[in-house]
């Protein structure tokens, strides 16, 4: 069992039997009575958002999870495909767990996946990812006066803001946490 005190950003739980993954944690402690702990947490099996409020001294059972290192192979359209470093063993993953990092995924990319028991929960992708530009707005001419930024297209379908200077063909490193352009690879 875990005190709701110890629950923190990425801590994962079960509750009502679901897995729960906190997003936001908050504390606040009145004047007088019990402090209370708010939460904001993504439900692992359904990909919904909870939010829920706990009194100081609840607990909640801990969910023991498993880390396997596997590397992505491809997807059908329904399920992502991912190769276990270790044991070559294959995972089919469905593109609800896999969200909005679909937006970031290449072949042989390294990542890492959580596991409880045999189901697949969630994926950890590295934190920068070089793609290529595959399609990239004119720049206007005296469209100087502030920092400038344009949309581009990269190979895997997610589009960024960059730089005026980035031209299609370009490689690119894009944050996968928050999808912003960091720098230009060559």
């Amino acid at each position: 069992m875990i005190d709701v005190n110890d629950l923190r950003k990425g801590v994962t739980f079960e509750l009502d039997n679901s897995l729960f993954k906190v997003l936001e944690y908050s504390h606040h402690k009145p004047g007088r009575g019990n402090a209370t702990i708010r939460i904001k947490a993504r439900n692992l099996r359904t990909g919904s958002t909870i939010e829920k409020t706990f009194t100081s001294g609840d607990r909640v059972q801990e969910a023991r999870l498993d880390y396997h290192n596997a590397q992505y192979l491809y997807n059908d359209g329904e399920l992502y495909y991912f190769m276990d470093n270790q044991t070559f063993e294959q995972y089919p993953i469905s593109k609800d767990i896999i969200g909005e990092y679909a937006l970031f995924l290449t072949e042989n990319m390294e990542v890492k996946l959580t596991f409880y028991g045999t189901e697949a929960l969630d994926i950890e992708l590295p934190t920068t990812v070089d793609l290529e530009v595959i399609q990239a707005e004119t720049a206007v001419r005296g469209d100087t006066a502030t920092g400038v930024t344009k949309r581009v297209t990269v190979s895997t379908g997610a589009v960024v803001e960059t730089p005026q200077f980035v031209n299609m063909g370009d490689i690119i490193r894009v944050d996968t946490r928050t999808g912003e352009y960091v720098t230009r690879v060559k």
